[in-house]
């Protein structure tokens, strides 16, 4: 192929299974895995439907290939900190991260039933983490479900607050000094928009203290 201006040889990046896994990627993160057709994906590298078939096979098998994948950057999160709640609450974010970055690709591993392989390395490193803390059997046990409860129901109530309808009245139109009683200050603080990121740290922090401390 060469340069219409130029006639110069227009190069293309080597299509590799990296590349048609990143594309595909790319197409379910934005649309959703029906979305996600072996012509369209071809059409976004600019080539033809049967080299992707050379490097990835049919659909269900590039679907499983995404899961694999999926499936192993959650295995590759890694605690910060200094101390074992710091260390907890840091996975406990890039979790979130992770599951609000790739809703489709998450749903696509629970569909194949590989739900409780995914989140494996992520409950083992908590695991670490509560045994650094001191804790030991049932008491470890409640961290690592506690926090991945509360990660997987955070990430739900924020999905379901994106899809859901407009509502009337509207948050911030719903609080007044009637509904909010004689704290204007409150009244002002819930009709703000929800800072996510800062209450989600603020209630894990919570539960990791309290289980700690207990």
């Amino acid at each position: 192929m060469r340069d219409k201006a130029l006639g110069a040889p227009v190069s293309r990046p080597v299509l590799t299974r990296e590349r048609v896994l990143d594309t595909a990627a790319g197409l379910v993160t934005q649309h959703g895995p029906d979305a996600l057709t072996m012509r369209k994906l071809a059409a976004e590298l600019g080539t033809a439907v049967t080299s992707i078939y050379w490097h990835v096979g049919n659909r269900e098998s590039l679907l499983d290939a995404l899961v694999e994948r999926t499936v192993a950057d959650l295995g590759a999160l890694r605690p910060t900190g200094r101390t074992p709640a710091q260390r907890i609450v840091s996975l406990a974010r890039a979790l979130r991260r992770q599951l609000r970055a790739h809703p489709h690709l998450v749903a696509m591993v629970h569909e194949r039933g590989l739900t409780e392989r995914m989140f494996l390395p992520a409950r083992q490193a908590l695991v670490r983490e509560a045994h650094a803390a001191g804790l030991e059997g049932a008491r470890a046990a409640e961290v690592v479900r506690a926090v991945q409860f509360q990660v997987v129901g955070f990430v739900l109530v924020e999905r379901n607050r994106e899809r859901a309808p407009a509502q009337r009245p509207a948050e911030e139109e719903a609080w007044d000094a009637e509904t909010a009683g004689p704290d204007a200050a409150l009244a002002r603080a819930l009709a703000r928009p929800v800072d996510e990121e800062r209450l989600f740290v603020t209630s894990v922090r919570a539960l990791v203290d309290g289980l700690l401390a207990r």
